[in-house]
């Protein structure tokens, strides 16, 4: 049996159901469908878990077992996690986490003593974790995924472990490119993410529930790069691609566009050579109230916008062809006595959920995490926007899950 999601409604009330066992792999891409090794229909519901920051581990080790959290995201009904590493992560694989956390205390401006608390935690949580190498955490967490029927899309967050995205962090485009902007691209450089890419592709083949490896997350251009007709983008995803393909032929190559990963239209008039990967190419975009060009003129126009810059893609018979995946979107989900969204947000979501469900389109949600091990300085620091209250204990929000109302169907097929 196929890990499916059953959504019973009732009212305005959607009940997911799980089932343990995911579809039969290695997954392909047909036209504009992800397909199983049967040629059915496989579509992302998936959840993002943050895991690129300073620690270089998935977030909220310190509150619950990998176990529990997989658990909980099974039984919330997704049937992936985006699962966020940095270049840092993938280049020192063999980097124990007890030393993880003690580096992380100068990069995060926090104390040792308090990143060697938050260990302590996570051990008391994950005893095996003890003498783990931080690379030995991500295959505990997508084995253990997998063992609930969860796949894992490997996404290449930063180079530089760090919160992303701003736009001088430093991870935003490469160095090699033409118009080098320090501020923009001084971590990000060229060589080691295609060698980090090369490293997780092969790495992953040892671990079945990764089913898809995105090439980049948010790339963003400022000043003069990028003004070369994107060739850096054409040439360097394109090399990416291909190399990932050539270190494990079984996963999905995800390919975002530029302006943070919400603007593909130059593919229209010039497709992206995936030859590479042939049958495994799948597009990525991200849609927030905040990236809108025209965020308060009607859901109609914000649909168009959509359509135009990201959603076009799905056109069948064309050359630019693909699955889309929506792999960011997200609201505040602290909400009021009633659990529902301020006006700007709900108005947002609704809109957005009407366009995903009339083209049954792929979607990761940001984000499982309910805090981080630091973040801006701050030890434990609150995720409002993460489906896990501050402790990891409990849904935050439980009216969410039904707000996305038939985006969990699936509706269309092949």
């Amino acid at each position: 049996m196929n890990l499916l999601l059953s959504v019973v409604a009732l009212g305005s009330l959607f009940l997911p159901t799980v089932l343990s066992q995911g579809p039969p792999l290695p997954l392909h891409t047909s036209s504009r469908w992800i397909l199983d090794n049967n040629n059915q229909r496989v579509k992302f519901r998936c959840v993002n878990w943050a895991g690129h920051m300073e620690a270089n581990i998935p977030e909220g080790l310190h509150k619950q077992s990998i176990q529990w959290i997989a658990e909980y995201i099974a039984t919330q009904g997704f049937n992936c996690v985006r699962l966020t590493y940095s270049i840092d992560m993938a280049l020192n694989p063999d980097t124990k986490v007890s030393g993880s956390f003690s580096a992380a205390a100068n990069a995060t401006g926090v104390s040792i003593d308090a990143m060697n608390g938050l260990f302590s935690q996570v051990v008391s949580h994950n005893p095996s974790l003890q003498d783990a190498s931080i690379r030995d955490v991500y295959g505990f967490v997508i084995d253990t995924l997998w063992s609930y029927g969860v796949m894992t899309i490997l996404d290449n967050h930063v180079s530089k472990a760090s919160w992303c995205c701003n736009v001088n962090d430093g991870n935003g485009w490469w160095d090699t490119a033409f118009g080098y902007v320090a501020f923009n691209s001084q971590y990000f450089h060229t060589q080691d993410w295609l060698n980090g890419l090369q490293a997780m592709a092969t790495w992953a083949t040892g671990h079945k529930g990764v089913v898809a490896m995105s090439l980049r997350n948010e790339l963003r251009a400022i000043l003069l790069q990028d003004t070369n007709g994107r060739q850096d983008w054409y040439d360097l995803i394109g090399q990416a691609g291909r190399l990932v393909h050539q270190s494990n032929p079984d996963v999905l190559v995800v390919v975002g566009g530029v302006q943070s990963a919400t603007d593909l239209t130059h593919v229209r008039t010039n497709p992206l050579d995936t030859s590479g990967w042939p049958g495994k190419h799948v597009w990525e975009w991200h849609a927030y109230s905040f990236t809108l060009t025209f965020p308060d003129l009607g859901c109609f126009l914000t649909q168009q916008e959509y359509g135009a810059f990201a959603g076009f893609v799905l056109e069948q018979g064309e050359a630019f062809t693909g699955p889309l995946i929506l792999s960011e979107f997200g609201v505040g989900l602290s909400g009021g006595p009633d659990n529902g969204l301020v006006d700007k947000d709900n108005n947002y979501l609704q809109c957005l959920v009407s366009y995903m469900t009339n083209n049954d389109a792929d979607w990761a949600v940001w984000a499982v995490q309910g805090s981080y091990y630091v973040r801006d300085g701050v030890v434990d620091y609150e995720e409002t926007w993460g489906l896990l209250n501050k402790d990891w204990s409990d849904t935050r929000n439980p009216a969410f899950s039904g707000m996305l109302g038939n985006m969990w169907k699936v509706t269309q097929f092949p």
